[in-house]
């Protein structure tokens, strides 16, 4: 049998990832024993030995961002290790996210943040969880902060298989100016900058140089627009238009630091959605499309404030955000299956406000210890979250519209202490309680319900010794179900009776990990994972959205490296295998789109001015696309390059994504649907979405 893992495994020790910018570590020679040295963060090779709770704990920061070509924002994410990003639709919609055997749908238990914002959405029109990263402006980013598992106080809902923060600049390093095209009608362009309110710069003063300067007191405004329009190679245009903003006032006083953010986001697009197989060289290309009136708009404007106050024993954080969102999306997934005279196509329509915020306070009890104590809430007001028949886009009736209030209160309690120099515990605690209240067009399905949980936590370190440090940790945890399924009693489509979902679902897991750096210049982490969930929020195809499903278990193995053999190169792999079964539901146990394996590779070259590169790859094989495991999707392997030149402020790069030119899917499901013509049961089939053809572009960049 032709092993299918083989190309990437080989690519693991060919490719190369260049580092675009110098990365050193200064320690202090004058620190007292009990003195941590300020952490300069490298990135993701950064070891972490004696900050991290967990092996999988980790930060990339903006270098490695910058550094990547990809296709979609989303894949921003694939950063962090195990994390795969795909589409299977417009552009516009949020990604299909993958991590740890789960196939999260768009968000499902994984928890993103930017800054101290939720993107994640709770009872979402298209899914629990969803989370549309398009509002993030790359170059604004800092830094992206991830954890794996249910072993962190601080984060509660949706975050059992992991979690992101995505950290913004207070201030950029310079000001940027780019303009990019590429094929199929790609065109970007982005403005951003950070203005010193405090005093103009002296004559001759570069900025950077004005950066260097320590000071007390600080005030910065940063601004930054932004433009994307792309059709992509598909036999629809995709129309895909997206406007950004971005708008953030800092001020640094002595131990305080302030912040106030604003942001906007603006898009449309037209989609080609998943593809039945079996019509492909049958009517339509691997490119086509059935539907010609899908797609979608969206939008999001926000604003979230900040407050960190240092003080002699710890520190005292305070944040909040408030923001207005909709969207409306049309999709047809089984075309002519339900109406053999309309179609099947749907629309789901978002509009809600949202707010929320945290307040925490962390006592430091001697130079190593200490304790954490937050609350923290969320807030969704939902106005007309509906589901409507539709034929080209116009209403011929409705499914079901509601008027939801979803609200949630978290406290939690972490602490880090230790026992002696090689053995630190760090306990956390976490109670949280949710209130649902629907109002619906069908007065069965009206309500309100709350429910509370609460979820201890703990993680032992032991180490270091020969710079290799060792851990251990358990956790509970949770998530949230749709408010309509909290209060549903009768099914809007049929009529029939149908049981209300839990509103909080039980998760637990357990990590064992080591980190070590004892080799020069190499980092590498391995953990050794398990996780159950008492109900699993599978994706369903045919429906466009998720649903509460049977409990689950997965365990797996993670495994990552970094090497940095000089300050121009840089090499990273990192693998993940995991096995996961649906409970308690006899020999069909296969979980519908979980990923056993994935490897990505990575090398970069170059220094702050004169040539660099990059090339990555990222492989993720066949996994089931049914219960009984008798359909499977495709391996997909995708290898992805940069190559520029920078000099003087400006720099010039050429992407080339999907270099291999590769016929991969980015999606696959199995599930019935019927075309013109065909029996009124339909034909169980793949259908799929396919990766985007070898795609070239170019962008041309100046820094001020």
């Amino acid at each position: 049998m032709k092993s299918k893992i083989f190309p990437p495994l080989c690519l693991s020790f060919l490719t190369i990832t260049v580092s675009a910018r110098e990365t050193t570590t200064s320690k202090p020679d004058d620190l007292t024993p009990n003195q941590l040295p300020t952490l300069v963060v490298t990135g993701k090779a950064e070891d972490l030995i004696g900050v991290a709770n967990t092996a999988s704990e980790g930060e990339a920061n903006s270098e490695e961002l910058s550094d990547r070509p990809y296709l979609r924002r989303g894949e921003l994410l694939e950063v962090v290790p195990g994390v795969v990003i795909t589409q299977h639709s417009g552009d516009g919609k949020a990604n299909q996210y993958f991590v740890r055997g789960f196939n999260l749908d768009h968000g499902t238990d994984f928890n993103i943040t930017m800054d101290g914002q939720p993107v994640n959405f709770v009872t979402h029109a298209h899914g629990q969880g969803y989370a549309d990263l398009n509002p993030i402006i790359p170059e604004l980013v800092e830094s992206l902060d991830y954890w794996k598992g249910p072993f962190f106080g601080q984060l509660g809902d949706l975050s059992t298989a992991g979690a992101a923060k995505f950290n913004f600049f207070d201030e950029l390093p310079q000001g940027i100016a780019t303009l990019g095209i590429g094929q199929h009608n790609y065109f970007h362009a982005l403005l951003a900058d950070s203005i010193d309110l405090q005093a103009p710069p002296e004559a001759g003063s570069s900025k950077s140089a004005k950066l260097a300067q320590p000071s007390t007191e600080r005030s910065i405004l940063t601004y930054a627009a932004e433009y994307n329009y792309y059709d992509g190679p598909w036999d629809k245009e995709g129309n895909a238009q997206r406007i950004n903003g971005f708008l953030k006032y800092f001020k640094e006083a002595g131990e305080d630091t302030y912040s106030l953010t604003a942001m906007a986001y603006d898009a449309d697009w037209d989609s080609t959605d998943q593809i039945p197989k079996r019509l492909i060289g049958n009517g339509i290309d691997r490119l086509g499309y059935v539907d010609d009136s899908a797609g979608g708009n969206s939008s999001r404007y926000s604003l979230m404030g900040e407050w960190n106050h240092g003080l002699p024993d710890g520190s005292t954080h305070v944040d909040f955000y408030v923001g207005k969102y909709d969207m409306d999306l049309f999709s047809n997934f089984t075309y002519f299956l339900n109406d053999p005279v309309n179609g099947d196509q749907f629309e789901q329509q978002d509009d809600r406000w949202f707010f929320g915020g945290e307040v925490n306070r962390e006592w430091n009890l001697g130079a190593k210890d200490s304790i954490k104590v937050g609350l923290q809430t969320q807030n969704n007001v939902i106005n007309g979250i509906g589901l409507y028949n539709t034929r080209d886009t116009k209403r011929i009736s409705t499914v079901r519209v509601d008027d939801v209030f979803e609200g949630s209160l978290g406290l939690y309690g972490t602490a880090k202490y230790h026992v002696n120099d090689w053995f630190r515990i760090e306990p956390g605690l976490r109670a949280d309680g949710f209130y649902f209240d629907v109002d619906s067009d069908n007065p069965a399905n009206s309500g309100s319900d709350s429910d509370g949980i609460v979820s201890p936590k703990l993680n032992f370190v032991f180490g270091p010794w020969a710079d290799t440090e060792y851990y251990a940790s358990a956790g509970m945890g949770f998530h949230s179900n749709d408010a309509r399924g909290v209060t549903i009693t009768q099914d809007p489509v049929t009529g029939a009776a149908v049981d209300s979902v839990d509103p909080l679902v039980r998760t637990y897991g357990f990590e064992l990990g080591a980190r070590t750096s004892a080799v020069r210049n190499v980092t590498s982490t391995l953990a050794l994972f398990y996780l159950h969930s008492d109900s699993e929020l599978l994706y369903v195809g045919d429906a466009g959205t998720s649903e509460a499903g049977p409990a689950t278990e997965r365990y797996g193995v993670e495994w990552s490296t970094y090497w940095i053999p000089c300050e121009w190169l840089t090499l990273d792999n990192e693998a993940t295998w995991s096995q996961g079964k649906l409970l308690g539901v006899g020999n069909d146990d296969e979980i519908p789109g979980s990923v056993p394996f994935t490897l990505t590779t990575g090398i970069t070259i170059g220094k702050q001015e004169g040539f660099y590169g990059t090339l990555r790859s990222r492989y993720f094989s066949e996994r089931p696309l049914i219960e009984d495991g008798s359909e499977n999707s495709r391996p997909s392997w995708q290898v992805n390059a940069r190559v520029g030149y920078r000099k003087n402020d400006w720099e010039v790069a050429l992407d080339c994504l999907n270099l291999l030119g590769r016929d991969d899917n980015d999606i696959e499901y199995y599930y019935a649907s019927r075309l013109p013509g065909e029996a009124a049961a339909g034909i169980e089939d793949v259908h799929l979405h396919p990766a985007e053809p070898r795609t070239f572009r170019i962008s041309l960049t100046r820094r001020f």
